[in-house]
């Protein structure tokens, strides 16, 4: 007799597990809603702990098993109709689903303008600047709210005076990972994880979302970011040298 494959989620929870056990600094901001949803684990689907985790919110997304959602239709525009998000049994998906749990506005935002977006346009052919943005900022972007001293070096990709001379004003910023495949790649942290940082002056969930005009959207306002340079968030960058790696660090064009 042939075993019974093990569900992904059964290989999701200890990698999670772990993590949360470790709390890395891009963690940090979710970390006790990571440890409900593992609590509610057992090992649940990923959708169902999600369900759990969230509780009984009026007008809360729904997570569902993929092969509850509508055949044909597209991901977007279910999730827009129904406010029920397919969600599979891996980590990508359960750090989408965390990203909705954590900032709901700018979750529906992002889908709201992909829906309008495919009703529009529909899905076949180029997708346009638009969506290749919201894309963007759903799957690797990072948000930020830092002193105009690190702005400016950020924006001028000056990373000796970001990471070195400037320094101590990281205390005064706020960088959040929100991209769920940003989050998926910093389970495995590597030097060369680079995030679409998206400025903001208040690192709120009702902010973020009303920053998300189209027009910055389609002209894709991010400015790229190596995550793991940022002070605190990898050991390894203590040594001033791990700056000096011109594939990661590139000067500008």
């Amino acid at each position: 007799m042939t075993a019974a494959p093990v569900p992904a989620s059964v290989q999701t929870w200890p990698a999670l597990a772990a993590a949360v056990q470790t709390s890395p600094s891009w963690l940090l901001p979710y970390l006790p809603l990571a440890e409900q949803v593992l609590q509610a684990a057992n090992p649940a689907s990923v959708a169902a702990a999600l369900n759990t985790a969230q509780g009984n919110i009026p007008g809360a997304m729904q997570f569902i098993e993929p092969s509850a959602a509508t055949a044909g239709e597209p991901y977007e525009s279910f999730i827009a109709r129904t406010a029920c998000v397919p969600t599979r049994d891996n980590l990508h998906d359960l750090f989408n689903g965390l990203m909705w749990l954590s900032y709901p506005q700018t979750k529906r935002r992002l889908n709201a303008l992909q829906a309008q977006q495919i009703a529009l346009h529909g899905t076949a052919g180029a997708r346009g600047s638009l969506r290749d943005a919201l894309t963007l900022f759903d799957e690797n972007a990072a948000v930020l709210q830092a002193p105009a001293v690190l702005v400016d070096a950020l924006r001028a990709r000056d990373w000796n005076k970001l990471f070195l001379q400037e320094r101590a004003h990281w205390k005064s910023a706020h960088l959040v990972a929100f991209g769920h495949a940003l989050l998926e790649k910093l389970m495995q942290p590597r030097k060369a994880i680079t995030a679409h940082v998206w400025l903001v002056d208040e690192l709120t969930d009702t902010a973020i979302a009303a920053s998300l005009d189209p027009e910055r959207l389609a002209a894709k306002d991010f400015l790229p970011l190596p995550v793991l340079g940022v002070p605190g968030w990898w050991p390894a960058n203590e040594e001033p040298g791990f700056y000096h790696d011109v594939e990661v660090f590139r000067r500008p064009r």
